[in-house]
């Protein structure tokens, strides 16, 4: 059977883009036919993540207007087997998106057998927001350990709650916290929110606690889903997400200061 998953945030820069091509591919790294979209239509940065810019010749908007079909607008990933990733328009107007449409696409997905379809959603409230969160089964709420990000993401937990259409039909979406460029050296500090504050604030099941790491920008920018890095922290964390969220006991991790052994201390 297949899942719509959509990966949202109230706010923006809080790294949903990343945690849905990590995600994804984690997905599919782990054997499961998936498929990634890109609802922030006019920006389109999931593909440049993806590392797949240069071959995008249809979008979203194509298939929803007929002028492509949708397995010539699905970019198969090079790297990882069973991965899709179908970008936005660059082009077109967030109204480009309709409910029929999306829903025809996504019904089209899970017609053609993906079991998990991964909608990376805008920041905020606008209409790309809402139609990528409107399907969903499940939501993955990204946020950071500050307290305009976890306001934010507090609103979006209400329009899921509201406004998707399994709350129309009397049902609720299942939601998952990421809480993503986490510090505990900065916790301590008090320069950040702690991990135990935004759960009880948000009373959302915590599914992965990403570190701040310097990987995830170099992953972006060299168009690779931090999740293929597994030398890096942030990378395992992802792997520790996608693996607890197919139900696998995985304990978390990075939560604490590291400990500084005597060579470390010594050498830096």
């Amino acid at each position: 059977m297949s899942k719509v998953i959509v990966v949202t945030s109230g706010k923006g820069g809080v790294g949903k883009t990343t945690t849905s091509a990590a995600f994804a591919a984690g997905l599919a790294s782990k054997g499961h036919r998936t498929a990634v979209i890109d609802f922030d239509v006019g920006l389109r940065n999931l593909d440049l993540i993806m590392g797949v810019e240069r071959r995008v010749v249809y979008d979203f908007v194509n298939v929803i207007n007929g002028e492509a079909t949708l397995r010539q607008a699905l970019i198969k990933d090079k790297r990882v087997d069973n991965l899709f990733i179908l970008p936005a328009s660059q082009t077109r107007d967030k109204d480009a998106l309709t409910k029929e449409g999306v829903e025809s696409v996504i019904n089209e997905l899970k017609t053609d057998g993906f079991e998990y379809i991964v909608c990376d959603s805008p920041a905020g409230i606008e209409k790309g927001a809402f139609m990528a969160l409107y399907f969903a089964d499940e939501a993955i709420i990204v946020t950071n350990p500050e307290v305009s990000s976890v306001r934010d993401s507090d609103r979006i937990l209400g329009i899921l709650q509201s406004k998707s259409r399994a709350a129309e039909d009397g049902n609720v979406v299942k939601e998952h916290l990421v809480i993503t460029r986490y510090s505990p050296e900065r916790v301590d500090l008090g320069d950040m929110i702690s991990l135990e504050d935004i759960v009880d604030i948000l009373s959302v099941p915590l599914l992965a606690v990403i570190p701040e790491s310097d990987s995830v920008l170099q992953a972006s920018n060299n168009g690779v889903p931090v999740i293929m890095n597994l030398e890096s922290q942030a990378g395992q964390a992802y792997m520790d997400m996608t693996s607890r969220f197919l139900g696998e006991d995985v304990p978390h991790r990075f939560l604490d200061i590291e400990k500084k052994g005597f060579f470390k201390k010594l050498f830096g």
